[in-house]
């Protein structure tokens, strides 16, 4: 799976440190804690006919991660969300569109680690991109990678910080070995997220995903729970082994760029039928509905 450049991104404007610039022309300073150390948050958001999923808790996310990087500074919610209405309205979209916002702890007087020396407050950027979801409806594969993810205790995955190179590793794994995204586990080898998306298997009626131990509180993790509370299908989080990814009936991916995508290999084995399930089908349509009746309007 690789994404393809969209020919309508190509002179987007994006809005970075309160002003829109031409994507050819936009950058942060060397001196952005980005660039020195990867030192920032971020979300994805989709938008839905003028409205964003669940933006009010993707706000949340960002500023509970600011606040644990001890990030002064944060721009007022109505701020942020008039940055990213204003970068839509510039780019005129209104539908299918992933939003990449990040806050960053903003430029340094000189170079190094000491948050001191970060003294002009954050660097806001809304990139929005014209991308349907990135995963093909026909069934992933996964490889699990020799790539753990960490414990809180070394990095805590509550916070949901640019530093991504774990992610990254997983990834070239995964493309070498001819899958399409990286499965990793925790540091005690129990299943934790995919590098990209959370992960859920499905085994007898019952939908399983792991811990938000050793990965992040996802927001299509949480709707899909919620989405199985409300109609009363089974579930739970729990350690879930490799052996009991093996031998699901079901197996799938969340998340905000590709929303719920089956897996039907997970390192060379078929999972289930080999087919998307009827479970992944049954909640594929209960997200669908409900991306479709919530959402904030920031767009006519």
């Amino acid at each position: 799976m690789l994404q393809q450049f969209d020919p309508r991104n190509a002179d987007l404007q994006i809005h970075i440190g309160g002003r829109l610039v031409h994507r050819n022309h936009a950058g942060v300073s060397p001196f952005d804690s980005l660039v020195q150390g990867g030192d920032g948050v971020w979300e994805g958001l989709r938008l839905y006919d003028g409205r964003i999923f669940r933006l009010t808790e993707h706000l949340d996310r960002l500023v509970d991660s600011a606040k644990a990087l001890a990030i002064a500074g944060v721009p007022p919610r109505d701020e942020i969300v008039a940055a990213i209405r204003e970068t839509l309205e510039a780019n005129g979209m209104r539908d299918g569109v992933h939003i990449r916002l990040t806050l960053s702890r903003g430029t340094k007087i000189t170079s190094g680690m000491d948050p001191r020396l970060n003294q002009s407050g954050p660097t806001l950027i809304v990139l929005a991109e014209w991308k349907a979801p990135v995963y093909g409806r026909d069934g992933l594969a996964l490889q699990t990678s020799s790539v753990r993810r960490p414990p809180p205790d070394v990095m805590d995955p509550k916070v949901h910080s640019n530093n991504l190179l774990p992610s990254i590793l997983a990834k070239i794994e995964a493309t070498a070995a001819g899958a399409d995204a990286a499965l990793l586990l925790d540091r005690d080898g129990f299943l934790a997220e995919c590098n990209g998306t959370h992960v859920f298997l499905v085994r007898r009626g019952e939908v399983l995903t792991s811990h938000a131990d050793a990965c992040p509180e996802g927001i299509t993790r949480q709707t899909v729970l919620d989405l199985c509370a409300a109609n009363e299908i089974p579930h739970r989080a729990a350690r879930l082994s490799l052996a009991e990814a093996y031998r699901a009936d079901e197996m799938f991916c969340t998340g905000t760029m590709g929303e719920l995508a089956a897996v039907t290999r997970l390192d060379g084995r078929t999972i289930g039928g080999g087919v998307v399930g009827e479970m992944t089908n049954r909640l594929t349509d209960l997200f669908t509905a409900e991306v479709a009746a919530t959402g904030e309007r920031v767009v006519e």
